[in-house]
């Protein structure tokens, strides 16, 4: 290792690249503070040209695409502690930390049972992976009416927890949405938490969603509805939210009043479907024409409501969801501040590594073009497929935890421990990676690294995992070969290996 190693990566002229490639760095100054004293502190002091960051799926994306411009300072809140619980107070109110992922959402059992409508929500935003460090809380900041979990918890009727330095106050989620990807927050808020009261047993509810493909896809139009009924199966109550119908997340007051006194029966439920058709005026797009979008809320909130009438919305809720995320999430204990030529000091592979040059980059173009010459190794298994979260060819594990590295800022890196596809054999090749190699799973080779990642993350967590859950685990991995049937079968042959031949791909 060779501490204190400066490398400049040599740059292409911006005509030889394509529009998708054209990349801005990252910040110069990266904090890292260990309490929500210090977050707000910062914000205060730098107000516009600070952002938080915490799973920084969307917000890295933005940055280096040059959609987000004048930040200066990114304020990584993702080691403090106490930030990720989910709890439900003693007046049935449930609160979310605003480090709670939506991994944590589809796993939390008091959400499964009393917040369907948002674990379903939080299953459909992207693939496990990016379920592991994406936040429901930057989900809503982000203010996207594609965005799954605002209408989830429109529908819920959620409420939001804002502090600053000023002081702290609380917002209806419904009135924190001025227009398109707007918020009412200020430059020095930060939102520490979500609220909502738990649904009660006289109430239902469900998300349902349209995309494109069967995974990682952005809404053409998302719905969550929550339908309260007396003893006589009457209707008491109705919250119908609609997403990627509108600038931002709308209510169907029509639709809610057509079920207002009325049985969940057939005229009811066509009725209610009408009328959400007709108030909203979708845009055209590339996902879907405002014709289009009209009639498949028709259709979605028909069948929505149907299923909340014969009580079959549970029906997609997998038994044992797949979660890429910790167990136990790594925390500060003192703050840290990174600045250009400061240290970013990591354990890659089990070997430490110092290096005073790549804050600026992602920890993908960091691993492969600091840390690995640094250390004196190659590390250039990890791959860059899209640059935005969706092939996992740069799959890593960060303090235990996946992480796409072409969405994480490098100094995150710093006091943390990685593991790339170089460490998962020590001394030799993985049960995981043997398998590959014995069912023929590897054509080109370029996607292979981040299917071995995502198939030893889920035997981590599943080690006898069903055909289905192998299929969940990779959905967030993209072979351009489309080799996928042998590399079902690796994963499901190492599982049956380490199981001592049990087949752990059984239904």
């Amino acid at each position: 290792m060779r501490e204190g190693l400066s490398i400049t990566v040599p740059r292409r002229r911006k005509s030889s690249l394509h529009e998708v490639q054209r990349r801005a760095d990252l910040t110069d100054r990266y904090e890292s503070p260990s309490l929500v004293e210090e977050a707000l502190s910062l914000l205060a002091r730098h107000r516009h040209r600070a952002r938080l960051v915490a799973g920084g799926t969307d917000l890295v994306l933005e940055v280096r695409r040059g959609v987000r411009s004048g930040v200066e300072v990114l304020v990584d809140i993702s080691r403090i502690a106490g930030l990720d619980n989910i709890r439900q107070d003693a007046g049935g109110v449930i609160h979310l930390g605003p480090l709670v992922t939506h991994a944590d959402v589809v796993s939390s059992d008091l959400i499964r049972s009393r917040a369907l409508p948002l674990a379903q929500a939080s299953l459909e935003v992207g693939a496990p992976p990016l379920q592991a460090r994406s936040t429901v809380v930057g989900n809503l900041v982000t203010a996207s009416p594609a965005n799954d979990t605002i209408s989830a918890l429109t529908a819920l009727d959620a409420r939001l927890d804002i502090s600053s330095e000023r002081g702290d106050r609380q917002e209806a989620l419904a009135d924190f949405y001025p227009g398109i990807r707007r918020t009412t927050l200020a430059p020095d808020e930060m939102v520490t938490g979500v609220s909502f009261r738990g649904l009660e047993a006289d109430q239902t509810g469900v998300f349902v969603k349209l995309g494109l493909r069967m995974a990682q896809a952005i809404s053409v139009v998302h719905m969550a509805l929550v339908v309260e009924r007396d003893a006589a199966g009457v209707t008491t109550m109705a919250r119908i939210a609609l997403g990627s119908v509108a600038p931002v997340i709308v209510r169907s007051a029509e639709a809610e009043r057509e079920l207002m006194g009325r049985r969940l029966d057939e005229p009811a439920i066509v009725a209610a479907a009408q009328a959400a058709a007709r108030a909203i005026n979708p845009i055209d797009d590339l996902r879907g024409t405002a014709d289009y979008r009209r009639w498949a809320t028709e259709v979605m909130v028909r069948r929505a409501l149907t299923a909340l009438a014969d009580g079959s919305e549970r029906r997609s809720m997998p038994s044992r969801p797949v979660h890429f995320g910790a167990s136990r999430r790594a925390t500060l204990t003192k703050a840290h501040s990174h600045r250009e030529g400061d240290p970013i000091e990591a354990v890659v592979n089990g070997t430490p590594v110092v290096t005073r040059s790549g804050g600026e980059l992602t920890l993908l173009d960091w691993l492969r073009d600091v840390a690995g010459p640094a250390a004196g190794v190659s590390l250039t298994g990890t791959k860059e497929g899209c640059a935005e979260g969706e092939c996992g060819a740069c799959l890593v594990f960060l303090d235990s935890e996946a992480a796409l590295s072409c969405l994480t800022p490098a100094p995150r890196a710093h006091g943390a421990e990685i593991v790339t596809v170089e460490g998962l054999g020590a001394g030799g090749m993985s049960p995981v990676q043997a398998a590959f190699c014995r069912t023929g799973a590897v054509q080109c080779g370029y996607c292979t690294p981040g299917f071995l990642m995502s198939a030893t993350k889920l035997l981590e967590r599943l080690p006898a995992p069903t055909t289905d859950e192998i299929v969940t685990a990779l959905s967030g991995n993209l072979c351009r070969c489309t080799g996928y049937y042998s590399i079902i079968e690796a994963v499901s042959e190492a599982a049956a290996s380490a199981s001592g031949g049990s087949d752990g791909g059984s239904e």
